[in-house]
């Protein structure tokens, strides 16, 4: 099995300071950080066949070492059902990269699940400050990042009331307890997810940001859609 420290290296040596997402999301794993299940294809049969183990609906995205932004060369397709779909998804996805980014390596399709709506979307981040080491940050995501819900920040390592804290500090709090019929997010399950964050960055300081962006929150449980970890020289 592959250790954290094996992934950073590779990234590394093949001369990138930023994790591809599948394995950024491994590293979340190990960390006991919730992440989509997903899986890696490199032809669409394999992605068919990882669409059927996974069950539908699906996620595709572009897994390439020079593309960033997956969304803007049509590198993304989502809510694919059937076996049909995931086909026609993954072909267009390689001839949308090939005219848009024609140097680009491609190195596959990351497969995953289409979580379900959640009860609120959150934001856990991390980033090496020069001066004060690893900060974690906290907030409410999706829809609510253009309304005035704030941020907070604390030093890693966090303790359980730290987390705690963090939560109740933000102004959309009252958005974690449930509003609008909507049910109430699991607290517990972002507490853990912070908890652990600190735990990653602090045993690895070689991580410079980490943005977990959105972490889908349920009444039980919660899931990291999109994961990014940007590694220091």
């Amino acid at each position: 099995m592959r250790t954290v420290s094996d992934i950073f290296e590779n990234a590394l040596k093949e001369g990138r300071t930023y994790l591809l997402e599948p394995e950024a999301k491994t590293v979340c794993s190990i960390y006991g950080i919730p992440v989509t299940h997903f899986k890696v294809a490199k032809t669409a049969e394999e992605a068919i066949e990882a669409a059927e183990e996974i069950g539908y609906p699906v996620v595709l995205k572009v897994i390439s070492p020079q593309i960033i932004h997956k969304s803007d060369v049509g590198g993304v397709a989502i809510n694919l059902d059937s076996p049909t779909r995931v086909r026609e998804a993954y072909v267009q996805i390689i001839e949308n990269v090939k005219k848009h980014e024609p140097a680009a390596k491609v190195l596959g399709v990351l497969v995953e699940e289409m979580a379900p709506s959640p009860s609120v979307e959150v934001i856990v981040g991390a980033n090496l400050d020069p001066q004060f080491g690893p900060m974690i940050m906290f907030g409410l995501g999706g829809i609510f990042v253009a309304v005035s819900t704030g941020v907070t920040f604390r030093n890693a390592p966090i303790t359980e009331a730290d987390a705690r804290e963090m939560l109740t500090e933000i102004k959309g709090y009252k958005l974690l307890m449930g509003y609008r019929g909507r049910p109430p997010a699991d607290t517990e399950a972002i507490i853990n997810i912070l908890l652990n964050t600190s735990r990653l960055v602090t045993e690895h300081e070689e991580i410079k940001e980490l943005d977990l962006n959105p972490i889908f929150v349920y009444r039980k449980g919660a899931k990291t859609v999109d994961a990014r970890i940007l590694l220091k020289l």
